[in-house]
């Protein structure tokens, strides 16, 4: 597995070179774009089971490198994206985005429609977040600020949130994993993270405009996206279909891998 990135990525995306991208196979190119506290590993089951037709390129947003100290939003981290194809001298792209990488995908799409094969959201969804959920998770973030760290209430709602109820009972091993990552995370990181998509307004009004066939991919388990949430989103694009992943919850990608990669290699090949 090589990490690689070029002189014109590192200039415009400012990251540790390092650290920023796996970059495997050849072939029309997939980018993978994770979720909050997540980061680009979460897309080894996709690369390794991908790389052998297609270009996979997973990479670390903002909150995973030395970048995750100051605010952004969504399309600051669109134009990221943008950034990496140029570096990496990719000129179309299948962008595959899961939950906040989702939201940011929708905002790519409407900002670089002609950088777009299609799209792939992955526990994802285009409406705003309730007030409710706003003061929650937002009370989260502040907490982890004040406190300098990412707190034992926040790691377990976190896991709660991001696994589904039959990873946590059969394969805890899965998420103890990442909760073990999550307390090594600096708490600005986490904080900022957050506040980039938290008080986004609702997408789903720009979504007649993404002409690029797009696939919604969603675990039935999902506690903190509930699959019916993605509805008016999937009615709302022109041309998009969803597969409902069986035992896996807001990271289905890595909860039910096998699942995820048959219909992400479907949609690619329909696609390409």
């Amino acid at each position: 597995m090589s990490n690689t990135t070029s002189d014109t990525a590192t200039e415009r995306y400012r990251v540790r070179p390092e650290t920023v991208v796996t970059d495997r196979g050849d072939g029309p190119a997939v980018v993978f774009a994770h979720g909050t506290l997540m980061d680009r590993t979460m897309f080894d089951p996709q690369v390794e089971a991908l790389a052998d037709d297609f270009r996979t390129v997973a990479y670390d947003l903002r909150a995973r490198t030395d970048q995750y100290a100051s605010s952004y939003d969504l399309y600051d981290l669109a134009d990221d994206v943008d950034a990496l194809c140029d570096g990496l001298e990719l000129d179309t792209v299948v962008l595959c985005g899961m939950s906040m990488g989702g939201f940011m995908a929708l905002r790519f799409a409407e900002r670089y429609p002609e950088r777009l094969d299609g799209l792939v959201l992955i526990d994802s969804m285009a409406e705003a977040y309730t007030e409710v959920e706003r003061e929650q998770y937002g009370q989260l973030a502040e907490q982890a600020r004040a406190e300098g760290k990412f707190t034992e209430p926040g790691v377990t709602v976190a896991r709660d949130g991001l696994f589904g109820e039959t990873t946590r009972a059969e394969n805890p091993a899965l998420p103890d994993r990442w909760v073990d990552r999550w307390r090594t995370y600096p708490a600005e990181g986490f904080y900022h993270e957050m506040h980039s998509w938290l008080n986004q307004p609702d997408f789903t009004p720009k979504l007649s405009g993404i002409d690029v066939p797009v696939l919604s991919i969603h675990g039935e388990e999902d506690a903190s996206i509930a699959p019916e949430r993605t509805e008016p989103m999937l009615d709302a694009l022109p041309d998009a279909r969803q597969e409902l992943i069986p035992e896996a919850g807001h990271s289905s990608n890595l909860e039910n891998p096998d699942a995820v990669n048959e219909a992400l290699r479907g949609f690619l090949n329909d696609v390409y």
